[in-house]
Formats: structure tokens, C-alpha cells, sequence
């Protein structure tokens, strides 16, 4: 965890936000510590970018305040926006310039001098690994490569509070990895983040603390350990060999586990949580071996970020909120 000062750089009370008869946010609360990164967990439509536009000026409260770095988003917009950097959900790069022209047009609109703003924009094009192209039309990039210098535009300014939005959406599994090597490359240099995605496995690599929001509400927060800490136990999944047995071993998951058992047809596996790990795991298979049920594999793992969001809310992180 990167060292902080003890102050807190965001910090959010009681937003709350209407649309008609739609209450995107409910009485939400925040607190990022000086160079740490928060995760914003929930599923598309539980309220992360009405967040995020009001953290950044772009919307205001119904009800509710917030600070960023010291400054008031409501009373002091102009000081906010100087202090933060953003990256939203697509990348906002002009296809018709190259990579250095985009970087250094924004350190210009920042107030940089022609000198600096060459020299910063050199900087970040080394930074994401993208030099090489620096001189061609964004139009001709990559998906991941426009990402990486979409980010590189919100750190033109060198902005003490960095804001991502789902910064790896509809990137690749190879892009994913690249993109959170970069923002590990970002807190390693003492950056405060507010990361919001939909990615569990995300956050779980990146973020320091996590707050989960669904349906515009806080429903949860902590550590991720603290999190998976909140279902207890572990969870044990076991494949038959035989289709025929899935249904046995469901019953014997069933008696020996803590939880409804989830099942795959297609994949001839269940899986359910147990509070007493390796013995629940010895319990289940003699009692499958005295019904004669073949067992293809078996495996006993601590619960997941995507275990806990199914646990608290019901449905899993990729279905639509309401």
C-alpha cells in the first residue's frame, strides 16, 4: 500500500441524485485517503458515473456535499478541476491528431509553455510505451493504445487526485493486463485514485479499499480480505466425471456446505460454500464415494470479490441495475 500523509484527498457526504422518479444515488459516502486507490464496485446502472460527474464538477448534487482535494466541487469547480485528472469510459482523444499533438494540445489548454508541454508529452508517450507511434493519427491506434494515451491525457497536468472510469472497458484480456500495469505504475508514484469498474478481479489487484454500490446505495465496504471475510469460509467445487452423478453430488454438497449449491448442467459441476474447509472436502468425497459418483476434479478456494457481490445483492455485477 503506498504511504499517505493522513489526510483524506476525496471525501463525499449524503450525495444524492433524482432523475424523474429514478433515484440514481442515495445517500452516498465516501472517503479516499492522500495516495491510496478506492474501488467503485457495481453493475452497470448502480450509480458509479453519477459519482464520478459530480467528484469532477460535470453534475450537481440534489442533496449532499463533497470535497477533492480541499477544494469544494460546488463552491470551488475551477480549483477542483485544476487539481484532478480524468479518464473516462471511452477513450477522449482526437483521431485526427497524432499522439504527441493530442498530449501536448492539452498541456497548451492546461497553461504550460510551448516548452513544457513538448517536454511533458514526451514524457508520457515514454511512459505508456507509446513513443513509436507518437507521430501517427490516433485514428490508426489500437483500442488499448488509445486508452493508454487517454490516460496519459489526464496526467498532463500532474494531477494529485486521478479519476478512472471503467478504464478497461472493452479492452482485451492482454490490453486489461496492460492497463492495470500502468495504473499500478500511477500509485507507485503516490497518485490518489478513484477507480470505478465492474471488473471484481479488478479492483481486487488495484484498490486499496473498495466501497460497493448497488442501486445507488452504499452496501458495502472495506478491503477486499475484509469483504470475502464478510461470506466466511471457503468455497468448494467439485466436476463429476459422469452427468448421471450430478445430481448425487448435489445433495451431498448440499448436506455438507453452508450455502444453495450452484449449478452447471452443461459443465457437470456444483460448487457451495463450507465453514470447515479441508474436512468438509474429505466429508463430501467419501460420502460420493459410497454412492459410487466418479469425480473428474475438485478444487477448495477462498471466496472471490464475485462471490461477495453475488452474496450481497442478489444478481452478478454484469446484469443491469435498476
Amino acid at each position: 500500500m503506498p504511504p499517505t500523509d493522513g489526510t483524506v484527498a476525496v471525501r463525499a457526504r449524503g450525495l444524492t441524485k433524482t432523475y424523474g422518479t429514478t433515484r440514481a444515488l442515495n445517500g452516498v459516502d465516501l472517503d479516499i485517503p492522500t495516495g491510496q486507490v478506492l474501488g467503485l464496485l457495481g453493475p452497470n446502472g448502480a450509480g458509479k458515473t453519477t459519482v464520478v460527474r459530480i467528484l469532477t464538477t460535470l453534475l450537481r448534487p440534489d442533496e449532499g456535499e463533497a470535497t477533492v482535494a480541499g477544494h469544494d466541487v460546488l463552491t470551488e469547480p475551477d480549483a477542483v478541476r485544476q487539481a484532478i485528472g480524468v479518464s473516462g469510459q471511452y477513450a477522449a482523444v482526437d483521431e485526427n491528431l497524432t499522439g504527441f499533438e493530442n498530449l501536448y494540445m492539452i498541456g497548451r489548454l492546461y497553461g504550460l509553455s510551448k516548452h513544457r508541454a513538448k517536454e511533458r508529452s514526451r514524457e508520457l508517450l515514454d511512459r505508456f510505451q507509446l513513443s513509436a507511434d507518437a507521430d501517427r493519427a490516433a485514428k490508426g491506434y489500437s483500442g488499448g493504445m488509445r486508452r493508454r494515451l487517454d490516460l496519459a491525457g489526464a496526467l498532463v497536468a500532474e494531477p494529485s487526485v486521478v479519476v478512472l472510469d471503467e478504464p478497461t472497458t472493452g479492452l482485451d484480456p492482454r490490453g486489461r493486463l496492460g492497463m492495470w500495469e500502468v495504473i499500478e505504475q500511477l500509485v507507485a508514484t503516490g497518485a490518489t485514485v478513484l477507480l470505478t469498474t465492474q471488473y471484481l478481479e479488478e479492483a481486487d489487484r488495484l484498490a486499496d479499499s473498495i466501497v460497493v454500490i448497488d442501486r445507488g446505495r452504499v452496501i458495502a465496504r472495506g478491503t477486499a480480505d475484509e469483504l470475502k471475510g464478510q461470506i466466511g469460509g471457503e468455497r468448494l467445487e467439485l466436476v463429476v466425471a459422469d452427468h448421471q452423478g450430478l445430481e448425487s453430488a448435489v445433495r451431498v454438497l448440499k448436506e455438507v456446505g453452508t450455502s444453495e449449491p450452484v449449478v452447471d448442467e452443461h459443465a457437470g459441476s456444483v460448487s457451495v460454500f463450507v465453514d470447515t474447509g479441508a474436512a468438509s472436502l474429505v466429508e463430501a468425497l467419501r460420502r460420493l464415494d459410497s454412492l459410487g459418483v466418479a469425480i473428474g476434479d475438485v478444487a477448495l478456494q477462498r471466496p472471490t470479490l464475485d462471490d461477495v457481490f453475488l452474496s450481497l445483492t442478489g444478481h452478478a455485477t454484469e446484469e443491469e441495475g435498476t
